[in-house]
């Protein structure tokens, strides 16, 4: 382990608001030992951004951590040419050049469809009822897995997501994490003539190994599905409750990419990422042992007060340059191009131009530290 200060926290509260505790983490003891989490984390941005890239010391491969043993090891639990090797396979897939000229049209069509569908309900819970199939759908067509319905990919994210994020080592999540990489295994073995462009496909004419595309097929699902389910209806949320913001929208004073961004810097939905010590180091005056757990928290640097202005506020004209909503160095989120075009150029504007009265009816609960995003956001229209 690392011989950094130790920090103990409720895991149930830190489950609820991880944030009043990163606070204290970054102000007293930014590079912190929680006993709770079995890690070392680092709070604070700029530690952050510089450590992630030192892969040497700080490796994503993690034979025996939750997702490779859950979901098999793929690209994002892989360094140097083993990454690269990967990531240049996938790539085709997530192009911004395929977002724009194959995928976005997808997204429209796809996002049509459930706005039609949700037109004479007059309310939904934004959460389950939009962002769940926007995403969802997004995903069916990125993948190739057209097999499985949204409603069946949400779920096997949620699984995957519940599984590698089971630090407490509860039974029930490893089995359902277990169950919801075998209906995806069996999506792929039967998906023998994938669309082109997909990623089933780009990844088997590069030639990469059936353990490989499934390993990566699963990351794309799990880290594709959630955080943008959680994205929309949480960007949604912030700017129903923060009118003024959603007017500068409106007004062509901001963008909805702005209103995007700012929301993935405020409420993380990808608040952690964890790395395996390789070999002996110290970073600023804590020295870290081999085999020891390190945590990047992405959430709390997105909240540092040295590099973001009173960062508790979400705010749409600050800029969002140093956020690490994406992560940072080798292992920047692939998926990124994607996210941003379903999310700020289709789902945000679509909804709120067919719904322009749109307000919420009732409350809106959040949770989660390493994955945070709102458990329903009912609305009226």
């Amino acid at each position: 382990m690392a011989d950094a200060p130790e920090f103990n926290i409720d895991p149930e509260d830190f489950h609820a608001d991880p944030y009043p505790d990163l606070a204290r983490m970054r102000a007293e003891c930014p590079i912190v030992h929680v006993p709770q989490l079995g890690a070392t984390l680092f709070t604070r941005r700029n530690d952050i951004f510089e450590q992630e890239k030192k892969v040497a010391t700080f490796s994503s491969y993690q034979p025996d951590g939750l997702m490779s043993v859950l979901m098999g090891e793929n690209m994002m639990r892989k360094d140097g040419e083993d990454h690269a090797l990967e990531r240049k396979a996938t790539f085709p897939a997530f192009s911004p050049r395929t977002v724009r000229d194959h995928w976005k049209t997808e997204f429209e069509k796809a996002t049509i469809a459930i706005l039609d569908n949700l037109a004479g309900r007059g309310g939904c819970d934004l959460v389950r009822d939009f962002a769940m199939p926007v995403s969802g759908e997004a995903l069916r067509v990125i993948t190739g897995l057209r097999n499985m319905t949204a409603a069946e990919i949400d779920a096997t994210s949620q699984a995957m997501i519940d599984g590698i994020a089971n630090y407490a080592g509860v039974a029930k999540a490893e089995a359902r994490c277990r169950a919801a990489t075998a209906k995806i295994d069996a999506a792929i073995d039967a998906t023998t003539d994938p669309a082109p462009m997909t990623l089933v496909a780009v990844q088997r004419e590069a030639g990469l190994p059936d353990y490989s595309v499934k390993a990566n097929v699963k990351l794309a699902i799990s880290g594709g599905q959630n955080e943008p389910r959680d994205a929309i209806a949480g960007a949604v949320w912030a700017l129903l409750t923060h009118p003024e913001q959603l007017e500068l929208i409106r007004s062509g004073q901001a963008n909805w990419r702005k209103a995007f961004e700012e929301y993935a810097r405020w409420i993380s939905p990808i608040g952690m990422s964890p790395r395996r010590v390789a070999k002996p180091d110290q970073v600023d005056g804590v020295d870290f042992e081999p085999e020891s757990r390190v945590f990047f928290m992405f959430g709390s640097g997105n909240r540092d007060e040295s590099v973001f202005d009173k960062p508790e506020l979400f705010d749409i004209t600050r800029d969002t340059s140093p956020s690490l909503a994406f992560g940072a160095g080798p292992h920047f989120c692939a998926g990124a191009a994607a996210s941003r075009t379903l999310i700020s150029e289709v789902s945000l504007p679509m909804l709120f131009d067919r719904f322009p009265k749109m307000k919420l009816s009732g409350d809106v609960p959040f949770a989660g530290w390493a994955f945070r995003g709102p458990l329903s956001v009912p609305v009226t229209w």
